[in-house]
Order: structure tokens, then C-alpha cells, then sequence
């Protein structure tokens, strides 16, 4: 590996190489797992800090970030469904004012229900540790074997049957409270990184109503007459996805932006590819732009030393912040 990749990795691409230990292959995550950037925040960006304030609605614990202006003049309402690191991150409580800045109610849930990733996960990588050894290679490797069953656990504690109802309860009490950026923005908008970009697809498609109400896997058959619901959003923009499928795509029925990271292994190009076919099939509104040379949670607010993956933070942040603004 060049010095250059040494400085510039990120977290999350450990979770992405193959395994230290030699002969031995770690396989392929696919989009059924996530990258440590997905349980660990970056740096904060020096002199930021969050400006909103938590909220409980419906017992569902919301970080709330409102324009200063609110509710002067009127804003739409923004769902923004975060990684594994949750609600009381830092920097996804920045990431969230950042959207407030830009004349967004933001809203942001817990969807994890006091029970982030984070919790699991405490390992960090700073860019400018050295190469390890190779004895220290293959403690690393035995210790990332760990850390992914440990995180393996974690999602099989957070699955759609147990998140979505916490979303929907969460949705209820929020549109009752700001009804008013409701109706202005015609809608929700919403917003996923990592984790939540699934989550934002799912509540962009017609559900079914068991589903919704978390009584049956999505991609189980549903009983005969079951009647569906949604979507439950206006429009949507996600960020490298974790555990996406082709048909979460292709189910979608809102318009979507998406930003993707190039030879993401946590959002698979064939899987990417083969969903945004069935978008176009079906004429729903949609644009990708995928990013060379940066790690996979890039688009996630935190500080980076290489000025490259910085710069695409900005312009994911641009992407995302137009595609919502002009609908």
C-alpha cells in the first residue's frame, strides 16, 4: 500500500479489505452489513456545534433543527434518517442544522431506540497511525472478525420489522407538530445516510399494511387482499446505502437522488445498476452521481485530512441539498 492510501484511509475501509490473517478471505459484504464509518463519527469539524434540541414524539426520542426564521416564514419538513452512530452524534446533529441552515424543519428520529451502533463499536483509525506490522495485521484481523459479528448482532437487532414501526410513530407525532411545514412542502422530504438510506427507499414504496406496521418482513408474500399504504414521503435523496437491494430500488415510487461511493462493497455497483434500471422502466425521477476515490460514509459530516474526500463532501452535500430544494 502507498504512504498516500496510509494517510488518506478512512475508518471504514478497514471493514472493506480482506482479512490479515493470512489464507484466510473475509467475504464479500455485499449490501447485508456495514462499514465501521457506519458505527463511528469522524472528527467534528473544529468550531462546530449542534444548534437544534431533542424532542420526544410519540416516546420516540427526534433531534429537531429548525431555520432561524421558523416559523416566520414557512419551511418544509425533513425527515433525515442517519447511520448506525444515531441521534446523538455530533456530527449527525451538525449534518442536521446544516439542512436547518438551508430553510429545512429538520427532524430527525431514533430509529434505534436508545440503541445506536455506536454502542458497539468504539474503534477508531486516525490517519496518521502508520502501517501495523504484520503480527499487528493479524491481531487486527482477528479483531475485525469480532467487531463484525458484534455488528451482525447489532443489525439483527434492527431490522425493518423493528424499525419501521419507530418510524411511523415517529412520523405521526412530528407531522402533527409541524402540520404546517407539512402542507407548505406538500409532503415529507427525506434524507438517508448508511443505515437510514434504506429506510428512506422503503418509505418512498407502497407498503403493505403489515409490513408498515412491522408484523412481516418486506420481501416475504403477503397475505391475499392485504391492502398497502404509502408512500410515506414527498421525495427522497440517499447516501451510500447499507443493506439496499435491488428491489428496495425498484419499489421506490418517489422521486430520489443518489449518492454513491465507486466499488462500494456496502452498496454493490450490480446492485446499484440493477435498481436504478427499474426506476428508469417504471419513469420515476431519479438521478445517481457516484464519486471516485473516496471511502464509502463520505457524504456524512466529519473532518477528512485529504482535501479531495473534503471537497466531495461538499459536493454530495450539494447534490443532495438541490435535489430536495427543487422539488
Amino acid at each position: 500500500m502507498a504512504d498516500e492510501d496510509v494517510a488518506t484511509r478512512a475508518p471504514e475501509s478497514d471493514a472493506q479489505e480482506a482479512s490479515a490473517v493470512p489464507g484466510d478471505s473475509k467475504p464479500d459484504q455485499g449490501a447485508a452489513s456495514m462499514g465501521e464509518h457506519c458505527t463511528t463519527d469522524r472528527p467534528t469539524p473544529s468550531g462546530e456545534q449542534p444548534t437544534g434540541e431533542i424532542a420526544k414524539f410519540n416516546d420516540v426520542e427526534t433531534y429537531i433543527a429548525k431555520p432561524a426564521d421558523y416559523p416566520h416564514s414557512p419551511s418544509k419538513l425533513l425527515l433525515l434518517l442517519t447511520g448506525g452512530t444515531g441521534i446523538h452524534s455530533t456530527n449527525n446533529q451538525i449534518q442536521a442544522d446544516k439542512f436547518a441552515a438551508e430553510g429545512f424543519l429538520v427532524a430527525m428520529p431514533d430509529q434505534f431506540a436508545g440503541d445506536p451502533a455506536s454502542s458497539v463499536s468504539h474503534t477508531t483509525t486516525t490517519p496518521s497511525e502508520p502501517e501495523p506490522s504484520l503480527i499487528e495485521q493479524v491481531k487486527l484481523g482477528f479483531a475485525s472478525v469480532a467487531k463484525s459479528f458484534t455488528i451482525d448482532m447489532w443489525l439483527a437487532r434492527h431490522t425493518p420489522e423493528k424499525v419501521l414501526p419507530i418510524l411511523q410513530k415517529a412520523i405521526d407525532g412530528i407531522k402533527e407538530e409541524f402540520a404546517d411545514a407539512v402542507a407548505h412542502g406538500g409532503g415529507i422530504y427525506a434524507v438517508g445516510y448508511c443505515f437510514g438510506a434504506k429506510y428512506v427507499l422503503l418509505l418512498g414504496s407502497e407498503l403493505y399494511a403489515d409490513v408498515a406496521a412491522g408484523q412481516r418482513q418486506p420481501d416475504t408474500e403477503a397475505e391475499e387482499g392485504m391492502a398497502k399504504k404509502g408512500p410515506a414521503i414527498k421525495v427522497g435523496a440517499i447516501a451510500h446505502g447499507t443493506q439496499i437491494t435491488a428491489k428496495d430500488l425498484e419499489n421506490c415510487k418517489v422521486p430520489l437522488s443518489i449518492v454513491a461511493v465507486e466499488d462500494d462493497t456496502l452498496f454493490p455497483d450490480d446492485v446499484r445498476d440493477a435498481g436504478v434500471k427499474k426506476l428508469q422502466e417504471k419513469s420515476v425521477e431519479h438521478e445517481v452521481k457516484v464519486f471516485p476515490g473516496v471511502p464509502h460514509g463520505f457524504a456524512v459530516l466529519g473532518d477528512y485530512e485529504d482535501a479531495n474526500i473534503k471537497e466531495k463532501q461538499k459536493d454530495a452535500f450539494q447534490q443532495l441539498l438541490k435535489w430536495l430544494k427543487e422539488h
